[in-house]
C-alpha cells in the first residue's frame, strides 16, 4: 500500500468486493488520467486546461449516455459501464475535474479553510463514490470519509513538501506560515529550518486530529471493504509516523510505506475494535 498520487485509496484490492472491483478500477484511472493531464510532462497551463474541459466533456457525454471521443478509451469505456451500472453521482466526479483544474492555476492557499475547500473536490468525491458502491448513504458516514480523505490528502502535502516544492507549489497554508515565521521563499528554495519542522509538525498534527475524526467510520462500512478501510486509514498514519521519525524534516527526505510496514498495518487495522488505542500512533 501506498500514500501516493491516487494511491491513497487501494485500487481494486483482493478485500474490495470483486463485484465492486471493475467500478472502483474505472474510477481510479478517470482520476489518474485526469491527475496526470494537470499534473504530468511539461505542457503549458493552457493546454492542460483545454486537455481537462475535452475530458470534462467526455463525463458529460457518457453521462448522458452518448458516446465519449476516442482520446480516452481505456478511461471512458470502463467508466460509462460503471456508470450505468452502479449509478455513479455525475457530480463527484466532476468535482474532481475542478480540483485537477485548480492544480493548473494555483499554487498557493491563504489558510487551512482554503485547503480543505481544495480536499472537498480533490479527495472527498473518491471516498463518497465509494461509499456509494458499498451502499452507505447516511450523512454522519458521509462526514467521516470526507475526514478520512481529506485527512490522506493532507498527510500526501506533508510527504511531498519537498516534490510539490520543486513545482513551485505550495500547500503549507500561508497563515500557518506566519504563525511559525516560515517564509514561504524558503520552503520553494528547499532551506530546512528549525521552524520549517516545527510547522510540518503542526500540519502533521492537524492530519492525524483529521483522521482520528474520520476513523469511526471503519465500523460501518460492511465486510471486506471494511477491512480495507482500516488499512487506508492505517496507511495514512503510518506515514505520519515515518514523518515524525524524520523529525519533520520532508524537505530533506520522503518517507514512503514498504513492505515491510505491512504487518504493522494488519497488526493495527486488527486493532480497531479499540479505537482509540489503533490510532494514537507512535508520535500523537
Amino acid at each position: 500500500m501506498s500514500v501516493d498520487h491516487y494511491e491513497n485509496f487501494p485500487v481494486a484490492s483482493w478485500l474490495c468486493p470483486p463485484s465492486l472491483r471493475p467500478a472502483v478500477a474505472a474510477i481510479y484511472w478517470f482520476a489518474r488520467t485526469a491527475d496526470d493531464l494537470a499534473d504530468e510532462g511539461d505542457a503549458p497551463a493552457g493546454t492542460r486546461l483545454a486537455d481537462l474541459d475535452v475530458y470534462r466533456a467526455d463525463l458529460l457525454a457518457v453521462a448522458g449516455g452518448k458516446a465519449a471521443s476516442a482520446r480516452w478509451p481505456q478511461v471512458f469505456g470502463p467508466l460509462a459501464n460503471a456508470m450505468r451500472r452502479h449509478a455513479l453521482p455525475t457530480e463527484l466526479l466532476n468535482d474532481l475535474l475542478d480540483a485537477f483544474a485548480q492544480d493548473v492555476v494555483k499554487t498557493r492557499y491563504a489558510d487551512r479553510a482554503e485547503l480543505l475547500d481544495y480536499c472537498r473536490r480533490s479527495a472527498n468525491p473518491v471516498g463518497r463514490l465509494l461509499l456509494h458502491l458499498y451502499g452507505v448513504h447516511d450523512e454522519d458516514s458521509k462526514r467521516r470519509s470526507d475526514a478520512i480523505c481529506s485527512a490522506l490528502q493532507l498527510i500526501n502535502f506533508w510527504q511531498d513538501v519537498a516534490v510539490d516544492a520543486r513545482k513551485g507549489r505550495l500547500y503549507l497554508p500561508l497563515v500557518d506560515c506566519a504563525q511559525h515565521a516560515v517564509d514561504p521563499a524558503d520552503v520553494l528554495a528547499h532551506n530546512d529550518s528549525p521552524a520549517t519542522r516545527r510547522l510540518i509538525r503542526a500540519e502533521c498534527d492537524w492530519a492525524r486530529a483529521l483522521m482520528q475524526s474520520g476513523a469511526p467510520l471503519v465500523h460501518r462500512v460492511p465486510g471486506r471493504a471494511g477491512w480495507e478501510l482500516r488499512l487506508v486509514v492505517q496507511g495514512g498514519l503510518r506515514i505520519l509516523d515515518k514523518i515524525a521519525a524524520l523529525d519533520f524534516g520532508t524537505l530533506l527526505t520522503r518517507p514512503r510505506l514498504r513492505r515491510t510496514d505491512a504487518a504493522v498495518l494488519v497488526w493495527r487495522a486488527l486493532q480497531m475494535r479499540s479505537l482509540p488505542a489503533a490510532l494514537a500512533g507512535e508520535t500523537a
